[in-house]
């Protein structure tokens, strides 16, 4: 392995490292347990998946979503959740980063937002239904995920700028390659 593509792949590692541990703790420690539908979670958990998966690509973006937020699920209770978690939130982080990984700027980050809600709103809709058997009841959730992505988004859009240009400046930008 020659010393860039080393470099490139512990800086992957790393990043990806911190980024889960983030995820893990926004979502376990800055959270609001919902009195509707299942009895859900309002996290900030989605913060820090957003900002990598932004800035250090769709590998690394879904890797810290997925990981850091099923392994809340499975410390936490939600047990029965963390596979579908790992899935749904590992979607999310790699869609983020497709979309934003060549277009760096406000209009592709709200889609690449639009399209996380899309895939949570669906994948959690379908795993409650397959969880608990029922078409109708999932529907109370979807306002809870909503708000979730909703203020994640905002949080996000108010501080990718600044955070990117000082990671771009050091080279620390997506980890792809």
């Amino acid at each position: 392995m020659n010393t860039s593509r080393s470099r490139n792949h512990i800086l992957f590692i790393t990043i990806t490292a911190v980024f889960t541990a983030m995820v893990f703790v926004f979502t376990a420690f800055v959270n609001i347990k919902l009195p509707f539908g299942a009895g859900g979670l309002i996290h900030l958990g989605n913060v820090p998946l957003f900002i990598c998966a932004i800035l250090f690509g769709r590998k690394s973006g879904a890797v810290a979503g997925a990981l850091g937020m099923a392994m809340f699920d499975l410390i936490s209770g939600w047990t029965a959740w963390a596979p579908f978690t790992f899935v749904i939130v590992g979607l999310m982080g790699y869609f983020i980063g497709v979309i934003t990984e060549k277009r760096r700027s406000l209009p592709w980050y709200g889609l690449s937002f639009v399209v996380a809600a899309v895939i949570k709103v669906a994948g959690y809709y379908i795993a409650e239904v397959l969880l608990y058997g029922n078409f109708v009841a999932p529907i109370l959730s979807i306002p809870g995920n909503l708000i979730q992505i909703a203020v994640a988004s905002v949080i996000v859009l108010m501080v990718i700028k600044p955070i990117e240009k000082p990671a771009r400046k050091v080279g620390l930008t997506v980890c792809t390659k």
